[in-house]
C-alpha cells in the first residue's frame, strides 16, 4: 500500500505555492490596505486626526423629565428607568445641537473625515459621548463594555456602525469587564495609560492589555481618585510631549510616568471649568477647546499651542465635553 498518493503530493505542491505566511503582520500598512481597505486606529493621542465618529444630539434625549428631580444628587433623572441629567436645567436640545454643528464644522475644516452613528441606542441620553464605546488601537477598534446601567447599549449602536465602515474589531470586552473608553490614553506609540475606577475595573484592563500586549504596548494602569468617572476629565495630551492636567485630581503614579516619558504637564487654571481639560488635539499642539475656558487658552497658547475654542457649554452641562463628543478612529503617527 502506498503511504502517500499522488493526490498527497500534488496538494503539498499546491500549499508549497501558496503558504500560510504570518508575516506581514495584520496591523501593518500592506495588511490593513489588502484586507480592510484602508489602515485604521491609533497609536497616538495627537497625531493628525484623520477619521472621527460622533453622534448629534437627538431623539434619545426625548426621555429626560423636567418634572423628576432628584434633589439628593442635584439632577434630573429616574433609577428605574436608568437614565439622569445633571444639572439644575434639563437639556436645550436645539442648543446642544447647534454647538455639536459648529464642532463638526470645525472639525471638517481642518480636514478631518467626520463618521456619524448610524443610530443611538433608545433613551441612552449620553450616546453624544461615543469615546466611551470605542478605542482606537493599532489597526481596529477595542469595543468596550461601559460600567454604569445609564451606558449599558450604547455598545450595539457603535458595533454597527464599525461593521458599516469596515473597522476590525479586534475585541469586544465582555465577562465581567468594564471599560470606558474616556478612562484611556495614548502617552506614545509603545505606551498606554488605563484610569482604573467607577467605569473601568482589573478585568477590563486585563482584556485591553491582552490586545496591547500583542502589539508591543505597554499599558499602565492608575487609580482615579474617589468616585471620579473617566481619566479625561484630569488628563488630556495635547502634544507630543505635553499634556494638559488638572494637578488637584491627577494620580501621582501618572505625573511620575509622565516625567519619565519626558511629557511636561501644563495645568488647569483654577478659574476655569474642569471640562476645559476635556479637549481634543487635532494634530501635534493644535488643540480644539471649549471658549468658556479663556485663563487656561491663554496659559496653553503661551507654552505655543495652537487653540482653537468652540462654544459648547451646552453640550457639557450633561457630563460630556470635546473629548468625550469625538472618538478617533484613525490618526497619523506622531
Amino acid at each position: 500500500m502506498p503511504i502517500m498518493s499522488e493526490g498527497d503530493y500534488s496538494y503539498n505542491r499546491l500549499i508549497a505555492a501558496f503558504p500560510f505566511l504570518p508575516e506581514p503582520s495584520f496591523e501593518s500598512s500592506e495588511m490593513q490596505e489588502f484586507v480592510w481597505r484602508r489602515r485604521w486606529g491609533c497609536t497616538t493621542d495627537v497625531g493628525a486626526l484623520r477619521t472621527v465618529l460622533v453622534h448629534r444630539p437627538g431623539a434619545e434625549l426625548d426621555v429626560i423629565d423636567p418634572t423628576k428631580w432628584l434633589p439628593d444628587i442635584g439632577a434630573f433623572g429616574d433609577v428605574d428607568r436608568g437614565w439622569y441629567w445633571r444639572g439644575p436645567e434639563p437639556p436645550d436640545v436645539p442648543r446642544m445641537q447647534a454647538q455639536h454643528d459648529a464642532l463638526v464644522d470645525m472639525l471638517r475644516n481642518q480636514g478631518v473625515e467626520v463618521v456619524y452613528l448610524d443610530e443611538a441606542a433608545p433613551e441612552r441620553t449620553k450616546s453624544c459621548s461615543p469615546r466611551d464605546a470605542v478605542i482606537a488601537v493599532d489597526g481596529g477598534a477595542i469595543v468596550c463594555r461601559l460600567g454604569a446601567s445609564i451606558r449599558r447599549g450604547e455598545e450595539l449602536p457603535v458595533t454597527r456602525t464599525l461593521a458599516r465602515l469596515g473597522m476590525p474589531i479586534l475585541r469586544t470586552v465582555h465577562g465581567t469587564g468594564i471599560l470606558e473608553g474616556g478612562s484611556f490614553a495614548w502617552l506614545n506609540a509603545r505606551t498606554a495609560v488605563l484610569g482604573l475606577g467607577t467605569r473601568a475595573n482589573v478585568e477590563g484592563a486585563r482584556q485591553v492589555e491582552e490586545v496591547l500586549r500583542t502589539q508591543g504596548v505597554e499599558l499602565v494602569r492608575v487609580d482615579l481618585p474617589g468616585y471620579r468617572q473617566h481619566l479625561d476629565g484630569l488628563f488630556v495630551m495635547i502634544d507630543i510631549d505635553r499634556a494638559l492636567v488638572n494637578p488637584t485630581l491627577v494620580p501621582y503614579a501618572l505625573l511620575e510616568k509622565l516625567r519619565e516619558l519626558k511629557i511636561r504637564t501644563i495645568d488647569l487654571h483654577p478659574q476655569d471649568h474642569a471640562f476645559t481639560i476635556n479637549c481634543l488635539a487635532i494634530r501635534p499642539g493644535r488643540v480644539l477647546m471649549s471658549e468658556t475656558s479663556a485663563a487656561t487658552l491663554e496659559r496653553i497658547s503661551k507654552e505655543g499651542i495652537d487653540v482653537i475654542s468652540v462654544p459648547f457649554d451646552g453640550v457639557y452641562r450633561g457630563g460630556g465635553g470635546i473629548h468625550c463628543s469625538t472618538a478617533p478612529l484613525i490618526r497619523d503617527p506622531a
